[in-house]
This record gives C-alpha cells, structure tokens and sequence, in this order.
C-alpha cells in the first residue's frame, strides 16, 4: 500500500551559511550586535543599510577576514575559522592598488593563487582559464592592459572575473554596483542568475534599493542589528526603510488615479556622491 503524500515529511532546507547572536566590537564601538541569519545555496540575498551600518563588517566575517567579538558563523554547520575555499569575497573597488604594475590577466590569476605555490609560475592551462573568465565579463580583449588604464567599470568587471575564476558554493559582493555604468551592471545580474542556477549563494552590500528589489531573492536590513528580513514584498516597507536609513528616508505621494504603491526615495548624504535612489 502506497503511503498518503501528504503524509511524507518534508525535509527543511538546510542553510549553507548560519550566523548565531553575531556581534562585532572596533575598540569601543559596535559595528555589529546580535546580527543571526541562514544563507541558502542558490538565491541571491542583497544586504542594505546607511554607511556605518556593518553590510561590510557581516560580509568579512563571513569571508573569514574578521572574528566575531560574540556568536558564531557556520558553513555547511561547520564553525568558519579564516578564509575558506568554499567561500569568494570581492571587496570595494575603492579598496584595491590599481597602480600595481601588473596585467589585467596577472590580477585575474591572482584569484588562484591560495591553491597555487607562490614560487611557481602560471601554466599553460591556469592563463587560459583566466582568460575563459575574462571573456565571461567581456574584458578578454583587455588581457594585457595594465589594471590602471581600466575605468571604473572595467576594474570592477575584473574583480568579477577574479571571484568566476576561485568561485565556491558562496559569492561575497561588497558594493558590485556602485560607480559601474548600465551595461556591467546589466552583465553582473546575468551571471547572478547563471550561478544561481549553479546553486550557488549570492550575497552583496548595496545602497540601491531598486537594485535590491530587482535582482535579490530575499532582502537584510541592517542598522548594526538586523531591522528585517525576507523578501523584498514583505521587507521593503516603508516602516522598515525609515526604522533602516532614519532620517534619510523621504516619502513621496503620488497622484492619487496612479494604481502603483508610493516610491520611497532614500537620500544617502554618506555615501561617495549624492544619489537618489527610488525604491517601488
């Protein structure tokens, strides 16, 4: 006798990532408090707040980059303890040396060189999959160019093109949009979406609502402690944005025979440049 399929338990989906009552001291000061989250294999989760909110501190925790001052992060339910082969971070690009004397190719390769010796030179096979990554983001034809003839947007398709090369079960993005014109931003959503459908786990920092609400599965809102999460319907509220960004926050309404919900317009005076960013 065939049992009844509503009977049948169904398995819960396990986290690749788990964090537990994470909280991050720098001296004196909190940067994040009591921040718990499950990450999941195959979904895009976008991390938004103010300046000083620590999106960059969970990441590099989660990277292995810094230790937690409380709680616990886990991978696969495993304690994450440094850097780890399964998990890539791509940091700011305002956070590299483009006067590096080095090839775009050279700094694509670099991404491989925790599982190559140091002393050894790139082979044959190594140059051609840096170059397979290059190609990947549209930048082969720039292989030789030194990084710091690259634009903006170059330089960050380059930190893509390092992340493909290394890439494990999770990809860390600190800000991937910021200062990238249409185009690469359009490209970086197209391999979100092909290594997704890898199973891999996407999580980036970002300022940009619209951004967020377009290309994420599900949605943090953190202000040192987690304001919500969820999907973008249920998180990207309007009492959630102002409890996120503060004062920041100005709402907008819009004539009344217009069907769609009122924006919400964030002004984030900390940021690089001015920006208005509209959230629907």
């Amino acid at each position: 006798m065939n049992p009844d399929p509503s009977s049948t338990p169904v398995s819960p989906r396990v986290p690749l990532i788990s964090t537990r009552h994470l909280t991050v001291h720098y001296d004196q000061r909190m940067a994040l408090e009591d921040v718990s989250i499950d990450i999941f294999g195959g979904e895009t989760l976008s991390v938004l707040g103010p300046n000083g909110a620590g999106k960059s501190t969970l990441l590099k925790v989660i990277a292995g980059m810094l230790t937690p001052s409380h709680g616990t992060a886990t991978i696969a339910g495993a304690p994450l303890k440094g850097a780890h082969r399964r998990i890539t971070y791509v940091p700011q690009r305002s956070g590299a040396d483009w006067t590096f004397p080095i090839s775009v190719q050279e700094a694509v390769l670099l991404g491989i060189n925790r599982i190559t010796p140091r002393w050894r030179p790139f082979n044959r096979t190594e140059k051609q999959r840096a170059l397979a990554a290059l190609e990947e983001v549209g930048m082969q034809h720039l292989a030789k160019v030194q990084i710091g003839a690259l634009s903006g947007g170059q330089q960050q398709r380059v930190f893509l093109a390092r992340a493909l090369l290394q890439c494990g079960d999770v990809l860390l993005l600190d800000e991937p949009f910021t200062g990238v014109d249409v185009p690469t931003q359009e490209m970086f959503v197209r391999l979100f979406d092909e290594l997704r459908s890898r199973g891999t786990a996407i999580v980036y920092a970002t300022h940009d609502l619209a951004q967020a609400q377009q290309t994420s599965d599900r949605v943090l809102l953190v202000n040192r402690r987690i304001v919500a999460a969820g999907t973008t319907k249920d998180v990207m509220t309007r009492e959630h944005l102002q409890a996120t960004f503060g004062g920041q926050i100005v709402v907008l309404t819009e004539p009344a025979a217009t069907p769609t919900p009122d924006p919400v317009v964030v002004l984030d005076r900390d940021a690089a440049a001015d920006r208005e960013v509209i959230a629907r």
